[in-house]
């Protein structure tokens, strides 16, 4: 278990009420600086519901959510963000008209504010490089392939210096190489850049690899959390959703 000094982020007893549905109910999360943590469950199981409310994109109905320590409940996006949390959306996060490069600067403008924008264009540069992304910066990204678009999202996202990326579903759509690329970029941020990553993600082989700590939703209730290899072996869990997954 972490201990508060190295705590990024936690929520205690989250609930989130539409109306008379109860998306969320009593949700507790810890995430750890350097952590990898994969958020999983059912379709329906309130994932984006729980994603949203991270991010400050959904206010809670009550519970709190700490950030470094501090409250953030109730916070909004923008200030979630610049507190250090920056999160990508389930269908992209880019405007396909504008150039690579330039999606990417869009991205360095709140945490390279008051930057020449030739300081600007060099982090530009260096955010491509590690991405993998040198090739296509002239490129309209709308005309790119799937995957370019999937890591260019994610390049807008890091460009504003997160402490916690929050990804949502960023392995929809892509094929096995992708997939095995996009989990080395994964790596690389962590190991090399100091990014915590919290992983919504259907791809469950992916998520297994890649994550050091996996939570588990289920109704919009706390199922479980462990390491890959304890979810694994957790019969509420191969009940409520790996087992059909894996039945062959």
């Amino acid at each position: 278990m972490s201990n508060q000094t190295d705590t990024l982020l936690s929520a205690k007893g989250l609930t989130k009420h539409f109306g008379g549905l109860v998306a969320v109910s009593n949700f507790d999360i810890e995430i750890g600086r350097g952590q990898i943590v994969g958020l999983i469950g059912p379709n329906g199981a309130g994932k984006s519901t729980t994603f949203n409310l991270l991010s400050g994109f959904y206010k809670p109905t009550s519970g709190e959510l700490y950030f470094e320590g501090r409250n953030c409940t109730g916070a909004s996006m923008m200030t979630i963000s610049r507190l250090g949390l920056v999160r990508t959306f389930q269908h992209g996060s880019l405007c396909r008209s504008l150039s690579v490069a330039d999606n990417i600067l869009i991205g360095t403008m709140h945490a390279l504010a008051g930057l020449h924008r030739r300081e600007r264009a060099r982090s530009v540069a260096e955010i491509a490089g590690i991405l993998g992304l040198t090739p296509y910066l002239g490129a309209t990204a709308g005309t790119l392939p799937h995957g370019i678009q999937r890591l260019v999202s994610i390049a807008i996202a890091f460009a504003a210096k997160p402490k916690l990326l929050c990804l949502d579903e960023p392995l929809t759509g892509l094929n096995q190489t992708e997939v095995t690329s996009t989990l080395e970029v994964f790596d690389l941020l962590r190991r090399e850049h100091g990014c915590t990553i919290l992983l919504v993600e259907h791809n469950m082989k992916a998520v297994m690899s890649a994550c050091d700590k996996i939570v588990v939703l289920h109704h919009g209730q706390h199922l479980a959390t462990g390491t890959p290899a304890e979810i694994q072996r957790n019969e509420a869990v191969i009940e409520a959703y790996l087992g059909k997954r894996h039945e062959h």
